[in-house]
């Protein structure tokens, strides 16, 4: 993990230079987490998840509740709803079962997505 280099997109300028939390592959945590700044999960989180900046979640990672943030990028696997201010991305093998709410969706190859999508962003004139 630390030798290798890891290739997020969206939020690389932001999250890689702040990563506040981590949560680890071996790591189970039952209870909603709240953190200021930024948070990358490889374990298991059962509960709800309050970021203020962005959540990464690695391949391997599964979080049963609601995840409220700035941005997300998610690989693994969530099953619960996710409200991001900004931008939801999906990356290759994601899986999501639940609404997202966000005002921008990007969905890579392979992905796994049953639920509803709000777009919030701002109506266009036409």
């Amino acid at each position: 993990m630390f030798g290798k280099k890891e290739s997020y997109t969206y939020a690389n300028l932001k999250t890689l230079d702040r990563l506040d939390t981590f949560i680890g592959v071996t790591s189970n945590v039952k209870g909603n987490v709240n953190t200021q700044g930024s948070i990358r999960i490889d374990g298991q989180v059962e509960g709800n998840i309050d970021v203020s900046d962005s959540i990464i979640t690695g391949p391997n990672s599964l979080i049963k509740g609601n995840i409220f943030c700035k941005d997300a990028i998610i690989s693994g696997r969530i099953e619960g709803n996710v409200n991001a201010i900004e931008t939801v991305e999906l990356q290759t093998g994601a899986n999501v079962s639940g609404d997202i709410t966000c005002g921008n969706l990007i969905i890579g190859k392979n992905c796994f997505f049953e639920g509803k999508c709000h777009m919030s962003g701002k109506e266009q004139k036409l």
